[in-house]
């Protein structure tokens, strides 16, 4: 496949861009005045809402699009939904390894003096894992928003955009849960950034797959659907009860509302 090398250059770029948004969300969020535990809790919940609505309505429906173009109906759709709960059957057994003390899922009792730099392993936890799986998610991100740039640059602009407002909320999701954990603004930029990187990476695999001719829309799918389901239990496994144990259950849940208002409306905008 022939590349124009204005365009390939330009395709990388915005998938750079659009990776990096991650930065701006730990800007946001790390240099906000006075955070408080309300603030953490909305911020969780807004991160939740952002990640559970995204697998829902956006990557599970694109997953859903690619397999049964391979399959058919019905048979991509099964495909989907199973692929969908192996994804939270992955994350899962993961999370049933990790000792149990140290389980950020395991709600325990924090003093009221908890706050920034409180070496708490749950949050630090948390937000690793939401590194890995935003990752994970950001990385066929980067394959796409490529493609897309390369084959038509306003196309590559329009969705290069949207990812770029999808990225800011999950870098919040990743740096507010380290940096409460460490105190570290250092180290919650660090793990932000390095969960966007993942997008020109992805990028960088998608120009040799295409020199190559190798393009696998059923393993793009399958991997798509997983990836729903991993951060949809994350969601609701870590983020939501994380949110509630730094607050109080409405802070939470508005969070959560909102997070799921903004993700629908930067779909809209950009569909």
């Amino acid at each position: 496949m022939p590349f124009d090398k204005t365009n390939l250059l330009f395709a990388f770029g915005l998938t750079l861009f659009a990776g990096l948004s991650t930065g701006i969300g730990s800007l946001v969020a790390l240099y906000t005045e006075k955070p408080n535990r309300k603030f953490l809790s909305v911020v969780l919940g807004f991160s939740a809402g952002v990640m559970i609505y995204v697998s829902m309505i956006e990557i599970f429906a694109e997953a859903r699009i690619s397999l049964e173009a391979i399959y058919g109906s019905p048979q991509g759709y099964w495909a989907t939904t199973i692929a969908f709960f192996a994804g939270i059957a992955l994350i899962a057994l993961i999370d049933r390894f990790v000792p149990s003390p140290d389980n950020p899922h395991e709600i325990h009792k924090t003093s009221e003096e908890t706050g920034i730099g409180n070496g708490d392993p749950a949050l630090l936890r948390l937000g690793l894992f939401s590194a890995l799986a935003i990752t994970i998610h950001n990385f066929p991100e980067g394959i796409a928003t490529f493609a897309s740039a390369v084959k038509e640059m306003s196309l590559g602009i329009t969705i290069a955009v949207a990812v770029a407002i999808h990225n800011i909320p999950e870098g919040i999701a990743v740096s507010v849960p380290v940096y409460y954990a460490t105190g570290s603004r250092k180290k919650a930029l660090f793990y932000s950034f390095l969960s966007g990187f993942s997008e020109p990476l992805g990028a960088a695999l998608g120009y040799f797959l295409f020199r190559i001719f190798i393009i696998n829309e059923a393993m793009f799918g399958w991997v798509f659907a997983g990836v729903a389901g991993i951060m949809v239990y994350i969601s609701l496994d870590e983020l939501l009860p994380t949110a509630e144990k730094y607050g109080e259950h409405h802070w939470a849940i508005c969070g959560l509302v909102l997070g799921m208002m903004v993700m629908a409306a930067s779909l809209l905008l950009f569909a």
